[in-house]
């Protein structure tokens, strides 16, 4: 039998892994041909029409701002131009006094660098300001001056890159969401339906494989911020996707509590593996309550992307707070009174989600008002 077992893991975690692979190829699919797409026309209008010097900057500056899909566009587009731009005219200036070589390429460099650092620029307008000095500080004095045709092609690659992302070819700001965040909530909530049954049965083992596997889907979510974000600026900017725009800022404002779901999740399932190794009671009330928030975990996940009221999610976890309250009245000792603890102050954070004021999910929950 342990040899069964211990064969079924790695096929297990195979197949796991190749359906976090095929997710995040979902996922990120449609940025690929964003900048695929972005590349090929931006290097077309930079080398063909505009007839510019060094082209290649127009195609690396429209997958830069694509790649910023995944965070802040603006702020790092933005942040591209104003580096290109200082380290044009840094490196234009200083090379026109001192001349070109290995020695005032370094000059020039820490110089442009250092011009960004007294602007307060980024870390990304150092880079950018750097290589652009890079570029003009190892021309030869006799070659074109390519600080004018660089900035230009950084405006065509940005240009191409907007006109792709908004307008062409722009993300679905729910779909993404959903793929990004749906995998890592799923998870989470299976691993909850095993703690539950873990508790139920006793069996240690169980539960400590709910926690290795919950702790591995809380830390894949990490991205989900980054993610929330680029869907509420494809949303708000994109005018055939700001339909969309609600749905998207009133996940974005739950994302708070989702945190704090997550972290006290991991935490609850922690106490209850000591809960189990302790032997202590364990009431048939606690391990329903897991279970009714890994439920109410997902739908209110669920409706919120669909754009419904979470009416089952809160359903869910007032049925939790019911099956707390019973597990208290039967009797739990030190581990299990944290368990029950952090359930109430995930579920409590689960009925803020579906938009109860905090005083009165706290209330709810059993806790503190003020908590």
């Amino acid at each position: 039998m342990r040899s069964r077992r211990r064969g079924a893991r790695p096929a297990e975690t195979a197949l796991r892994e190749s359906r976090d692979a095929y997710e995040r190829l979902r996922t990120y699919l449609i940025l690929a041909v964003q900048a695929g797409l972005a590349a090929g026309t931006a290097w077309f209008i930079a080398s063909d029409v505009l007839h510019n010097p060094q082209p290649l900057f127009a195609p690396a500056a429209a997958v830069g701002t694509i790649a910023a899909a995944m965070g802040h566009r603006a702020r790092r587009t933005v942040e591209l131009l104003a580096g290109v731009i200082l380290g044009a005219l840094v490196g234009n200036g200083i090379i026109g006094i001192i001349g070109a070589g290995p020695i005032q390429t370094g000059v020039v460099v820490a110089l442009a660098i250092s011009t960004a650092a007294v602007f307060r620029g980024t870390g990304a307008v150092m880079v950018q300001a750097g290589s652009t000095a890079v570029l003009l500080g190892t021309v030869s004095p006799d070659r074109p001056d390519l600080g004018v045709p660089r900035t230009a092609n950084a405006l065509v690659g940005v240009l191409v890159a907007i006109v792709v992302a908004l307008l062409i070819l722009p993300l679905n700001p729910v779909r993404i969401v959903h793929r990004a965040a749906g995998p890592t909530v799923d998870a989470i909530a299976r691993e909850l339906t095993a703690t539950a049954n873990a508790l139920a049965r006793r069996d240690v083992r169980q539960a400590e494989d709910a926690l290795q596997r919950l702790r591995v889907a809380e830390a894949q979510r990490r991205n989900i911020t980054e993610v929330i974000a680029a869907a509420c600026e494809v949303a708000r900017l994109s005018p055939w996707r700001r339909r969309r725009l609600g749905i998207v800022r009133r996940y974005a404002h739950s994302a708070e509590h989702l945190e704090l779901a997550y972290a006290s999740s991991r935490e609850m399932s922690q106490w209850a593996v000591s809960a189990i190794r302790a032997r202590e009671p364990l009431p048939v009330g606690l391990s329903r309550a897991i279970e009714h928030f890994g439920q109410a975990f997902r739908l209110v996940h669920r409706d919120f992307l669909a754009g419904r009221e979470p009416d089952g999610a809160r359903e869910r976890a007032l049925r939790a707070i019911n099956d707390i309250d019973e597990a208290s009245a039967e009797g739990v000792e030190s581990s299990g009174a944290v368990v029950v603890s952090q359930l109430r102050v995930v579920v409590s954070q689960l009925l803020q989600i579906s938009g109860l004021p905090q005083k009165v999910a706290n209330q709810r929950a059993g806790l503190n008002a003020d908590v």
